[in-house]
């Protein structure tokens, strides 16, 4: 791993894919909650999305290794 893959937060490397797969559950929680009105749907496209970033990232970023 690279310096350029990781990010120091309060001294705990973190891959940058972690960090965009919350990124990214955090943007489809405000939409979905924005549209829906609800939090039920929201939390749940909310973790599946990050879910989903996360693992496929998480692999691609495991065979570039």
């Amino acid at each position: 791993m690279t310096v350029r893959d990781e990010v120091n937060i309060a001294g705990v490397p973190w891959p940058v894919y972690k960090l965009l797969s919350l990124a990214v559950g955090f943007v489809v929680l405000v939409i979905v909650g924005i549209a829906t009105g609800s939090a039920a749907p929201a939390v749940l496209a909310a973790a599946a999305a990050g879910t989903i970033v996360w693992l496929g990232l998480g692999a691609l970023h495991h065979t570039h290794s």
